[in-house]
């Protein structure tokens, strides 16, 4: 087992050659993913309500 206090210096090298993004970076692409979350929703919305429909209609021809 490591000595914990080198274990910290570890993460603390590794984690300085990251290259993290900018703030305008993290921001466009939050916005990017909202975005399509909203679209995909719709389209899900839509089409569960086509299917909807479609098996309605289709239960309505059996009686």
């Amino acid at each position: 087992m490591k000595n914990p206090f080198h274990f910290i210096e570890e993460v603390r090298q590794e984690t300085s050659k990251v290259t993290w993004p900018t703030w305008k970076e993290v921001w466009i692409t939050t916005t990017m993913v909202l975005i399509m979350v909203a679209l995909t929703s719709v389209f899900f919305l839509l089409t569960d309500m086509v299917i909807s429909n479609v098996v309605r209609f289709v239960l309505k021809l059996g009686q």
